[in-house]
Parts: C-alpha cells; sequence; structure tokens
C-alpha cells in the first residue's frame, strides 16, 4: 500500500532548493520564523502528517479548531463509538448468552448509561491527551483555532481564546475531514432527531429509535441501544445494508444475523419528513422507493446517518487558488499535491474512501512527497471494516466488481461452523470469502463476516499488497485453534479446489 522511493535524500535537497530553502529543517525556531509546514486539521490524518514531518527535521504547526486533537474519529466517531460497542455487547452476551455458556445470573444484569458514557468519555480524553504529548515530544507546534489560508504560504487563526495568530510557511497540508451530511428537510437537534454525535451522547436508552440509513455508522450506533434494549427499525432507501463497497453475499448474511438480534430493516423505502412531537419523541413518514404505501413510525429518537461530506467551507481557498473537485473535494495529483504546488490535501476532503487509516497513511505520504519522494497509495488495498457483531471486513474487488470488469475469477468460501476455534467460542456466524485471478491465483479481494473480522483481514491486506497467490496463504502454517485458520480453508479451496476441514 506504502511505497516510497530510495532516493529521498538526494530529492530532499533538490525539492529545498526549489522553495528557498538554504539549510535542513529546523525542529524549533524563534516565533517570528517561517514554518516549513502548516497542517490544518488534527484529525488522524493531520496528526500524523504533522508528527511525521516533524521526524524529518521540518518545523510544524498544527491548527486545530475543536480544541481537542484527533478529529471526528477519536473525539465522536470511530473510538467513542467502539467503547460504545464494545461495551453494549458486554451487557448484551451477560444478559442473553451467559446462561448458554454456564453463567449464571446474567437476567439480574443492569446498565448504568451514565457510567458507560463516562468511560467512553474517559478512553477518548486519554487517547487525545497522548497525541499531545506526541506533539510535545516530537516539538510540533499545536495552535488551537480555526485556520483560513490568506495567501498560498499565510494562514491566519482565530484562536480559541479569542485572539488571531498569523502563521507564515513554505508548504501546507490541508486535513480538515468531514461533516454529517443533513438530510434534507430535517433539522438535527441532537436530542430527539440526532447525528452520530448526538447517538454517542444519549443520556438514557430510548424505548424505540429510528435509524435512517443502513451503511456502518447507522449500523453500529444501531447495534449499540438495540442490545441496550432499545427497539430499533433501520430504514434505507437501497435494498441492501452495509453501503458502498460491501459485497453482497456478505450483506445478506449481515442483514439475516442483525435481524436475528432484533434490529428490524425497512429496506427499498424512502424517508419523506420527520417531526418532531410537542411532548417528547418523533414520526417519521416513510414510503416505499419505488412508490407505494406510506407508513408512520413513532419513536424517541431519531439517527440520521445517511453518511459525510467534505469540510471544505471557510478555509480560504480560494484566496490560494486551489481547484475543486466534484462533491466539494479537492483535486489532488497522484502525490497530493494540489494544482498550487506547495499546498497538499488529505483525507475525506480528497477522493478516495472517508476512513481514518487512509488518512493517517495520506498524511505521511505527503509529508514524503513534499520531501522529494515519489510515493503511491493503492485504493483498492484500503480494508473496511463494520465494527457490529459480528464484525465485516474486506479488501480488494467484490464479485460483483469482477463480474461487471469482465474478470474471469475463482471464489473459496469458508464457513466459521468449521472452525475449531469458533466453535469453543459458540461465535459461529459468518464465512471467509476469497477471490482471486482464475489464470494466476493471484488475490483479488477478501471478505469476512465474523466477530474478529477487523483483526483478520489485516493478513489479507498484507497478501495483496505484496501480489500473493491463495496458494501463498493456504501452504502457511496457521497456528491452531486460531479463527485465522478459516482464511487459510478459504485459500485452500481456490488454490486446489477443496479446503481439509470443510
Amino acid at each position: 500500500m506504502l511505497r516510497v522511493a530510495s532516493t529521498r535524500f538526494a530529492a530532499l535537497r533538490t525539492h529545498n532548493a526549489a522553495f528557498g530553502l538554504t539549510r535542513p529543517f529546523a525542529a524549533s525556531a524563534a516565533a517570528d520564523e517561517v514554518y516549513d509546514l502548516v497542517v490544518v486539521g488534527g484529525g488522524p490524518g493531520g496528526y500524523v502528517g504533522s508528527i511525521k514531518a516533524a521526524q524529518m527535521g521540518m518545523k510544524v504547526a498544527c491548527v486545530e479548531k475543536r480544541g481537542f486533537l484527533g478529529g471526528t474519529c477519536l473525539n465522536v466517531g470511530c473510538i467513542p463509538s467502539k467503547a460504545l460497542l464494545n461495551n453494549s455487547y458486554l451487557y448484551h452476551q451477560a444478559k442473553k448468552d451467559f446462561a448458554n455458556r454456564g453463567i449464571l445470573g446474567g437476567e439480574n444484569v443492569s446498565i448504568d448509561v451514565t457510567k458507560m458514557m463516562q468511560a467512553k468519555t474517559d478512553s477518548v480524553s486519554a487517547l487525545t491527551g497522548g497525541i499531545e504529548g506526541l506533539f510535545k515530544k516530537n516539538k510540533v507546534t499545536y495552535v488551537k483555532g480555526a485556520g483560513t489560508l490568506t495567501s498560498a504560504t499565510d494562514i491566519s487563526v482565530e484562536l480559541m481564546d479569542g485572539g488571531k495568530q498569523q502563521l507564515k510557511t513554505k508548504n501546507i497540508m490541508l486535513a480538515t475531514g468531514s461533516e454529517v451530511t443533513p438530510f434534507p428537510g430535517v433539522t438535527i437537534d441532537e436530542e430527539t432527531v440526532v447525528s452520530s454525535t448526538g447517538a454517542l451522547s444519549l443520556k438514557a436508552v430510548p424505548k424505540k429509535m429510528v435509524v435512517i440509513g443502513a451503511g456502518v455508522i447507522g449500523l453500529e450506533l444501531g447495534s449499540v441501544w438495540e442490545r441496550l434494549g432499545a427497539e430499533v427499525t433501520v430504514v434505507e432507501f437501497a435494498g441492501a445494508i452495509g453501503g458502498a463497497g460491501i459485497d453482497a453475499e456478505v450483506s445478506k448474511t449481515f442483514e439475516r444475523v442483525l435481524k436475528k438480534q432484533g434490529l428490524k430493516f425497512k429496506l427499498n423505502t424512502k424517508v419523506m419528513g420527520v417531526e418532531t412531537k410537542p411532548g417528547g419523541g418523533a414520526s417519521v413518514k416513510v414510503e416505499a422507493a419505488k412508490g407505494g404505501k406510506e407508513d408512520v413510525l413513532d419513536c424517541d429518537v431519531v439517527l440520521v446517518a445517511i453518511g459525510r461530506r467534505p469540510f471544505t467551507d471557510k478555509l480560504g481557498l480560494e484566496n490560494a487558488g486551489v481547484k475543486m473537485a466534484d462533491r466539494g473535494k479537492i483535486e489532488v495529483n497522484d502525490q497530493f499535491q494540489t494544482n498550487v504546488p506547495n499546498i497538499y490535501a488529505i483525507g475525506d476532503i480528497i477522493d478516495g474512501p472517508m476512513l481514518a487509516h487512509k488518512a493517517e497513511d495520506e498524511g505521511v505520504l505527503a509529508v514524503e512527497a513534499m520531501n522529494g519522494a515519489h510515493v503511491h497509495l493503492d485504493y483498492n488495498l484500503v480494508p473496511s471494516v463494520v465494527y457490529t457483531h459480528p464484525e465485516v471486513a474486506w479488501v480488494g474487488k467484490t464479485e460483483e466488481q469482477l463480474k461487471a470488469d469482465g474478470v474471469d475469477y475463482k471464489k473459496g468460501n469458508f464457513p466459521f461452523m468449521a472452525n475449531s476455534r469458533a466453535k469453543t467460542n459458540a461465535d459461529t456466524d459468518g464465512f471467509v470469502k476469497v477471490l482471486t485471478c482464475a489464470k494466476t491465483d493471484k488475490m483479488l479481494g477478501v471478505h469476512i463476516i465474523n466477530s474478529q473480522a477487523g483483526e483478520l483481514i489485516g493478513e489479507a491486506c498484507l497478501a495483496m499488497e505484496y501480489g500473493a497467490s491463495s496458494e501463498d496463504i493456504a501452504r502457511v502454517c496457521h497456528a491452531h485453534p486460531t479463527l485465522s485458520e478459516a482464511l487459510k480453508g478459504a485459500c485452500q479451496q481456490t488454490a486446489t479446489g477443496k479446503s481439509i476441514n470443510f
């Protein structure tokens, strides 16, 4: 996924000369000196890029308006949602599954939502504080405020304390991330009608919740509140769950498992409007996507989870002459440069999946590119994970994409009900699906649905990055008993037509 040329230091000297740098990048300097790099945005891409740049000897400042580093992911996204997903699953398991495992007393288990939310907040605070510590360790200047480009080398910062600060820099990295996509005609108050941010901070378990959107965010947060006792109905305009990029066979299994857990789905259905009620709660008016009977869903909380959009508002891009692409994104080349050579952009504001780990890699690569290296990121090898239970993870192509591209492929499918570790864990939902080139056996896609899918996908990413065949994985000795043996079994099928244990 990440490849950097070995001529970096020679190229660095050329790059320095081109930008008027007559000495190596300094890690510290007087306040009135020009920065080598100012990063606008302290999310996963921005803070990682800042640290990488400092480690390469650049004098760096990172501007973050939130007042807390880590961006959406750490503060109101990936991290807090995973805390709630984990703890709500433990509660659900104690309540519903412990008796089957010989652990009695589960029915008497109760929850303290306030304490659960505090545990989530504590984990977030520890991590944001950890990033600040890394900034200090690497001598990155942290500027708390909203940054606006006034030229290609100047940034004006509206400081959180009310003042203003002017930053002058040789390079700029834009890493401002994304924001919740609003639903036309629906007002989010973060109490009755909530975005993902509000859904992470509800003060009590709603009796009924309607989730608009069956993508990753809607399914994860819908799962949290369903486990804690809410009756959750997910409304989706499309005919399948999981969002863009999910394999159809995986999506069908995923839907079946989540229904068994208690989630309700209204697919091929569009939301016509949401009305809040004076005494509390809301009503969601829906109808069949292709026209048909209308219905009204009454609930206590509505979660709007129809996606995210790039955040490029009020950045002053026009002052620097930065060119925009479609859908509010910034146009960059394969080295993450905008049309203004010293301004780079990464993460959710450029093309590619809106994922924290994708932004992190881009932050590192953009810094290496501005230091003269030729870099490359293969977006086909960026993994996706849905952190429900079971988890869903994939990398590479789906069957549908291979068919559309006319690729002759083979498929291996190994169910976890035939895996020893899954059996002993009494957690056998799901399978591993491997897609390979019919002629060369090169791995083209891996799709996993299992409680540990997010961890298991890493082996597939590594194999595909280095061009492995399924036979390569089939011949690697995997520890027994482990869930990873299911990937080996699926690869045995594509490589030889048969697996040993299924």
